[in-house]
């Protein structure tokens, strides 16, 4: 599980590009991808290396407002940790 003092960000070999075909992001990979739904590339935004999870669950809480702290706090804590597991997130701290 990731810390909350851990510093997430994007693999080299990962790139978060917007499609304008489709209006949503895409997380690109060699030979793979997948299309993100809005609150998955909001977090991945904020994967730059600089902020913590605190950091970045604190942000998408003045945005998602309506969800409650603690299950917004595992759902983001939950969904890197899948992107850390398949080497798409690197997390130092």
């Amino acid at each position: 599980m990731i810390a909350p003092e851990a510093r997430p960000a994007l693999a080299a070999k990962a790139r978060l590009r917007f499609d304008q075909t489709s209006g949503g992001y895409l997380l690109l990979y060699p030979e793979r991808g997948l299309a993100l739904n809005p609150t998955a590339a909001s977090i991945l935004k904020l994967c730059d290396g600089e902020r913590t999870v605190d950091g970045i669950v604190e942000q998408l809480q003045r945005e998602y407002g309506e969800r409650p702290a603690p299950q917004l706090r595992q759902d983001v804590v939950d969904f890197l940790d899948e992107m850390a597991r398949r080497g798409l997130l690197q997390v130092s701290g």
